[in-house]
């Protein structure tokens, strides 16, 4: 009986962040997929540890798991900031909302991203309005509004800056979607670039420039969808809103990063990988690593 009630506790309890120097960062990938569902790749989401503080990019599939098995906090991060409101990219939303929540969170964490990401949380609130008042109102006890997050739509720039680490976001250009952001992130000690869905872009390359890690995505070209659909112009499809690895490999050797970690990929495999790095390598002769979830630079 003791080694179980010691166990619910260990499970109910928030994971404490791993001890590390107070400015020191780390680069986190919590997941790496797309929409296909591969077991092995959890939906886009990165984070970028600083000291004890969690600062979270994307909210695909499963982060709150991954959090878990990065032995990240799961009642709440720092902050977290979306890319864009393609649904693979925050799928995982309502999960960091309200999983946090049922874990211990009572207060709200920023939550920045592109025009539309305040309906779109207000609309999960609604949609969880029953989970809300049973959580409250029963035996749980849950802090009443301890499910809020604070929104902040943005516009490109500097969206967050406290404590020495500076968040810009930059406009990238992916397909039909008005808003799409990169963004820069600035510690004490590190500058990494998470480039979001995108096509190459001019402002990427000059956000990235220099800095120690550039996280972007990358497609092997094809003629047809990994999901292997046909009704979908695949290879228009990629032009317009993504980036193959031949034109990352080109891209980053003019940004120059003394990391490349490729992510956002839907090929699985070593045929993939060798693939994926052949193509990058045709342009980019510096540090490449293709990223796996769980990753840590």
């Amino acid at each position: 009986m003791k080694a179980l009630t010691a166990l619910a506790v260990a499970m109910l309890c928030p994971l404490i962040l791993p001890a590390q120097a107070a400015d020191s960062t780390t680069l986190i990938l919590l997941g790496t997929g797309t929409p296909r569902p591969t077991p092995e790749k959890m939906g886009p989401a990165t984070a970028v540890v600083v000291g004890k503080r969690v600062f979270l990019f994307d909210a695909g599939v499963g982060v709150e798991r991954r959090l878990f098995g990065a032995e990240l906090p799961v009642n709440g991060v720092t902050a977290a900031f979306i890319t864009h409101l393609h649904s693979d990219h925050v799928l995982g939303l309502p999960d960091l909302i309200f999983t946090s929540w049922t874990l211990g969170r009572s207060t709200p964490f920023g939550l920045y991203g592109p025009p539309g990401l305040r309906d779109m949380t207000e609309h999960f609130y609604a949609a969880f309005s029953e989970d809300i008042r049973v959580r409250t109102s029963g035996i749980e006890h849950s802090p009443r509004n301890g499910y809020l997050v604070t929104v902040h739509e943005i516009q490109p720039g500097v969206v967050y800056d406290s404590g020495g680490v500076r968040v810009r976001a930059f406009r990238v250009n992916h397909g039909a979607w008005r808003d799409a952001y990169g963004y820069r992130i600035d510690t004490p000690d590190r500058s990494i670039v998470i480039s979001g869905d995108t096509r190459p872009s001019e402002e990427l390359i000059k956000q990235a420039t220099g800095v120690d890690i550039l996280v972007h995505e990358a497609q092997i070209p094809a003629a047809v969808a990994p999901s292997g659909r046909r009704d979908v112009d695949w290879p228009r499809y990629v032009a317009e809103y993504h980036t193959t690895a031949i034109q990352l490999g080109e891209l980053a050797a003019r940004a120059n990063p003394r990391l490349l970690v490729i992510s956002h990929n839907g090929r699985v495999g070593a045929d993939a990988d060798s693939t994926m790095m052949a193509m990058v390598r045709r342009g980019f002769h510096g540090r490449v690593v293709i990223g796996k979830d769980l990753d840590r630079f």
